[in-house]
């Protein structure tokens, strides 16, 4: 039996190369050793030797016509025979050209044209037999018929009868043989015919153009990616068998030449013959009506995951992975951008427009915002996760952006719809909604409805009567709550941050909203002092919990290098910093001068600051924002104290020197305050105890004495002192006021157990009215009550009778009891309004004379504007007030006014 496969023969020249090699009984090929020597001259030679039985790794070939490219790849090099050019004679002294792996005339490396064309002569060539001829047709014939049955096998899906080996050396041969153009034509034929028929595609196409109606196109895009599969797999298949005519003749020679310009590899022809069938032609403008299923199936699909559409067992319709195969192979057959992209991004318009009309007439601003945010998420992870291309995303995208976003900024953008979502603090809505905004480039706008709710509830908080002493707090927490949402919710967008400084600088200076309170001054800044004095008391339990700082705020700090927040001191100078923002804010900082300065002397006199170190912080906060003049008065407080430090340890000396004691083992201490720094207090009349007494009258001699010219006033309601008590359950040590003292010093000169009525009291310590009231029931009516009244009640009257309370106790050594302290009365209030309205005429009036002393001569503007400047700092003057004050300096002489001028007058 013949083997399968033609054994080759020596190389001959081109008259003898169509004739078939003789058989051979051995299955190896003839190796054939080819050698030119460069150095012969014209008679160079060329042998070749052949042992029957044995098949050659590499023939000659000699083709003038069809010459192959001498770029290749090393694999394709090693598998070509060596290429001699028998058209060219040998010249003398020259090589002939040849290369392995193939060669063509004017591209071998070293030819040299000038020397002539060499002639090759073979010695010892065997012509072929007619029985060598016979032998190799018919391998050929049964090869192309072994050939044809493994397609018509693989097509079929079963196996091909023949090993994969077998068939491959068979293509191979063939196209040794010259057959590659035939063998290509079959196959495509073959390919065709079988797309075309009912295993293919055929039967489907016939029914979706006859009857489209009938089909569902979801059902049809199913379909056609089911034979689209098959194919892939047969066609797999083939190229295996096929891949010696893919190297060797289609991808080789698909450039090369005009007459095989255009040819495709077998994978190229079967990818073409298939979007040939469904969609038509690459240069069709329309697709076939097949081709037009598929495209409108894939939008379904689509559509069909928008609208997340549930079959009626209740379960998702899962098709994602059907149309993600399905636009791979779109991309694959160079139809996507053509086809399906137009048709899919004016789906995606419409159904746009369909869901913005709905959701913007059933759904209010954060249903809305919910729904477009969450739609626009879907999108985005549609096209990803389906494999769209970029640029369809990126016009699908904006698409939606414009029809969502842009056509409907005015729901977005309304103005009350906002209000309320910034009054619920929802954060995540509004946060979603600035970055809808952003991405059509429409953030800015929300500023509008942003200044126009802090300038709102601003308003509200500032004119609420009712709510004076929450003001600030209420204050602190709307901004807390808009500083949230500008840091979580837009990004630290620095123009919410002006638009938050600007509306709370409009709405805490407006006018109409300081003259509901009926005064000419800041009441804010009123309120703001009386916030910093609760904070400098009490420290932070006095806080609610929403104005701490939280985790985020902590995290920031440290990043930034400022101390952890983590302890209660950094808390504390936080919550203080955050007070002076308010501050800031406002114009009158006169009126926050004046009331801060008055609670700073009481919490520095009766030592009822929290911490000093957060006293002193507060000072040069308030120095660094409004210079040291601001806090001269206030800094000069602190040095009193420590100059009364001074004074009292030069006392003690003196006094020891002397040779004087205290007596009663009273130790006194007294603070020496200069009455241009401090705030006047009232006076209040009572008598010291007669040991306390004679210390003051000591102290008053020897400080006469050394300070000539100076008084001292006493101000005894502004002392405070610690009483050793002895009660049946043990000591204690008692921290009580003057007045308090005063009182139960008396119990010292009568008998244990005896009691002191109300009209004795006031007569042994002069007081009188509420201030004897509201101490004595700070001792017999309080949480400490060391003092027991009759009859029993939580209110004093003249005919009460008071008594030691020998059953006294506390779980504490040192008894604090706190005085009840007076409300500011209104008529208090008033005052010191009116005497900072009164300060500011005064300031005012000054800084013009010193204006027109160093200007001599200005005009009416130009003053007006140099006295705003110089005043700003302690708060704006209003124009008419300076225009008043300019009146009043022409009646006291200071300046007169002279052709549209004001002249200073020496």
């Amino acid at each position: 039996m013949p083997p399968s496969y033609p054994p080759t023969f020596p190389a001959t020249s081109a008259a003898h190369q169509q004739h078939p090699p003789q058989l051979s009984s051995s299955r190896r090929r003839p190796r054939v050793d080819s050698h030119s020597d460069p150095d012969t001259s014209d008679n160079a030679h060329a042998t070749a030797s052949n042992s029957l039985g044995k098949r050659p790794r590499g023939e000659y070939t000699f083709s003038p016509s069809a010459q192959l490219p001498t770029t290749m790849s090393a694999k394709v090099q090693g598998k070509r025979p060596e290429v001699i050019d028998l058209t060219q004679t040998p010249s003398p002294g020259r090589p002939f050209n040849s290369s392995v792996g193939g060669g063509r005339p004017g591209g071998i490396s070293g030819l040299q044209p000038h020397l002539g064309p060499r002639k090759l002569v073979i010695k010892n060539l065997r012509p072929t037999t007619s029985r060598q001829k016979a032998g190799a047709d018919e391998y050929y014939s049964r090869t192309r018929k072994d050939l044809d049955n493994a397609l018509t096998a693989i097509f079929a899906g079963s196996p091909t009868g023949q090993p994969m080996e077998r068939l491959y050396r068979g293509v191979e041969d063939l196209c040794r043989n010259g057959e590659a153009e035939s063998l290509y034509n079959l196959l495509k034929e073959r390919c065709e015919r079988w797309l075309v028929s009912d295993a293919g595609i055929g039967q489907l196409r016939r029914e979706v153009t006859t009857n489209s109606k009938h089909w569902n196109a979801i059902d049809i895009v199913e379909a056609v990616m089911q034979v689209y599969q098959r194919w892939n797999e047969r066609m797999l298949t083939v190229r295996k068998v096929y891949s010696y005519l893919d190297r060797s003749y289609l991808l080789l020679q698909s450039t090369v030449g005009k007459e095989v310009q255009g040819r495709q590899g077998v994978n190229d022809m079967g990818i073409s013959l298939f979007r040939k069938a469904v969609f038509g032609p690459r240069n069709a403008t329309l697709p076939l009506a097949l081709g037009g299923a598929v495209l409108t199936g894939m939008i379904t699909l689509v559509m069909h995951d928008r609208e997340q559409v549930v079959d009626q067992t209740m379960a998702v319709v899962d098709k994602s992975q059907l149309l993600k195969e399905s636009v791979t192979m779109l991309k694959v057959f160079g139809v996507y951008g053509k086809f399906f992209e137009p048709s899919f991004l004016e789906t995606s318009h419409n159904f746009y427009e369909e869901a913005a009309g709905q959701l913007s007439e059933s759904c209010g601003l954060r249903d809305y915002i919910k729904r477009i945010d969450a739609l626009l998420k879907k999108e985005e992870h549609m096209c990803d996760f389906y494999g769209f291309d970029s640029t369809t995303k990126r016009q699908l995208l904006q698409d939606a952006h414009r029809v969502l976003i842009e056509k409907y900024s005015k729901k977005l953008l309304d103005s009350g719809s906002v209000a309320k979502l910034l009054e619920a603090d929802d954060v995540p809505s509004m946060k979603a909604l600035y970055q809808l905004l952003k991405l059509s480039g429409l953030q800015e706008k929300l500023k509008q409805p942003w200044d126009s709710y802090i300038k709102a509830v601003g308003s509200d908080i500032v004119s609420d009567v009712t709510r004076g002493d929450e003001m600030v707090l209420r204050l602190l927490e709307l901004r807390r709550s808009l500083h949230i949402m500008i840091r979580d919710a837009f990004d630290h967008d620095e123009i919410y941050g002006f638009g938050l400084r600007d509306s709370f600088n409009a709405f805490m200076n407006d006018k109409r909203n300081n003259s509901v309170w009926n005064t000419s001054t800041s009441k804010v800044g009123e309120m703001i002092a009386k916030y910093v004095d609760m904070l400098l008391r009490g420290g932070l339990k006095t806080l609610p919990k929403s104005l701490l700082s939280d985790n985020k705020d902590k995290a920031n700090a440290e990043r930034s290098g400022l101390a952890a927040t983590g302890d209660e001191d950094s808390e504390l100078d936080t919550q203080l910093g955050h007070a002076l923002e308010l501050f800031k804010f406002i114009d009158g900082k006169d009126t926050f001068e004046a009331f801060y300065k008055k609670d700073l002397g009481r919490r520095l006199l009766m030592g009822r600051s929290a911490s000093q170190d957060a006293e002193r912080s507060m000072i040069s906060k308030l120095k660094g924002e409004c210079g040291a003049n601001f806090t001269h008065n206030l800094e000069q407080m602190f040095k009193d104290q420590e100059l009364s430090k001074d004074e009292m340890a030069s006392y003690k000396t003196w006094l020891a020197g002397t040779g004087k004691t205290t007596k009663g083992g009273v130790d006194l201490t007294v603070n020496i305050l200069s009455a241009a720094a401090w705030p006047s207090y009232n006076d209040v009349k009572m008598t010291l105890p007669k040991e306390v007494l004679e210390q003051t009258t000591s102290f008053d001699a020897y400080y006469q004495a050394k300070h000539t010219g100076r008084k001292l006033t006493w101000k005894h309601n502004l002392a405070h002192c610690v009483i050793k008590a002895r009660f049946d359950r043990g000591p204690k040590e008692l921290l009580l006021s003057a007045q308090q003292g005063s009182i139960l010093m008396l119990f010292n000169d009568i008998p244990d157990g005896a009691p002191l009525s109300y009209s004795q009291i006031s007569q042994a310590t002069s007081l009188t009215g509420n201030e004897l009231d509201r101490t004595l029931q700070s001792l017999a009516c309080g949480k400490s009550r060391v003092l027991t009244k009759a009859p029993k009640g939580r209110d004093v009257s003249p005919t009460d009778t008071f008594t030691v309370n020998r059953a006294f106790t506390d779980p504490k050594f040192r008894v604090k009891i706190n005085q009840i302290q007076l409300k500011e009365t209104k008529e208090e209030n008033k005052e010191t309004h009116e005497r900072v309205a009164r300060d500011r005429q005064f300031e005012t009036q000054a800084a013009i004379v010193r204006i027109m002393k160093s200007r001599k001569t200005m005009g009416h503007a130009q003053l007006v504007a140099e006295v705003i400047n110089q005043t700003k700092a302690r708060g704006a003057v209003d124009p008419g007030e300076i225009k008043a004050n300019i009146e009043k300096l022409i009646e006291k002489d200071y300046i007169e006014r002279e052709d549209g001028n004001y002249v200073y007058l020496a």
